[in-house]
């Protein structure tokens, strides 16, 4: 589609916001679309189910809040829900990420070299991302600016903050070992503190399946008798 014709259909702001997005949800995502493939999805498939409605039987006053419902969903469902599920992977990811990284430059070497043994060593979602900037890097950028575009495809604000450290670090000279220790420990920590947060959800989850089902049968067992006596 002509950029000009583009234009005038969508917002500039708007393409930019949604590749932003997009971006975020790394090369390895389910769904191969750039923003205006997507702008372009959610306009012809609302206008198919808007013709769908005003054909078939439903009262006309509900159908606008129907396509409302189906054209948030739609961005909820294909970006909102998938980047939420990456940032709990790489959230996850981080710690044993970050913990042999801490130990590749424990060993003397430098924060590119450490990257690539950590990269090598490691393949999940977080270390593809890392390669990505390494191969930046080989092709002519700076470390810098492979982790500052490194940032923009990350969503998870833990990430982004241990890479915004090591930014830093580098630039100000600063001990990037004592950095890492430091945010490797923040990362044990942040673990165990979800871990004894779903530990504590069990009671209350308990409790529910003690209402909607054993409630229910110990209540038959006692008043079966007593209503099988006033129906015989």
């Amino acid at each position: 589609m002509n950029k000009g014709i583009i234009k005038k259909i969508y917002r500039e702001k708007d393409i930019i916001y949604i590749q932003e997005k997009i971006n975020m949800l790394g090369s390895n995502r389910k769904f191969k679309f750039d923003a205006v493939s997507f702008l372009n999805l959610r306009v012809i498939t609302t206008i198919l189910l808007t013709i769908i409605l005003f054909l078939s039987n439903i009262n006309y006053f509900i159908i606008p809040f129907i396509i409302i419902l189906y054209y948030n969903l739609f961005y909820y469902i294909l970006i909102t829900n998938e980047i939420n599920k990456r940032i709990k992977k790489l959230d996850k990811e981080a710690l044993s990420f970050f913990e042999i990284l801490t130990l590749s430059l424990e060993s003397g070497r430098n924060l590119e070299n450490s990257l690539e043994i950590t990269c090598y060593n490691i393949d999940n979602e977080l270390s593809s991302e890392f390669k990505r900037s390494l191969m930046e890097i080989k092709f002519g950028r700076s470390l810098m600016e492979a982790l500052d575009d490194l940032k923009k495809r990350i969503p998870s604000d833990v990430v982004n903050n241990i890479i915004l450290n090591i930014t830093q670090t580098s630039v100000f000279g600063n001990s990037i070992i004592d950095v890492m220790n430091n945010q490797v420990e923040f990362l044990r920590e942040k673990q165990i503190l979800e871990v004894k947060s779903q530990i504590n959800k069990i009671p209350n989850k308990v409790s529910i399946v003690s209402v909607l089902f054993i409630v229910p049968l110990i209540l038959l067992m006692v008043l079966g008798p007593f209503i099988i006596n006033l129906l015989g």
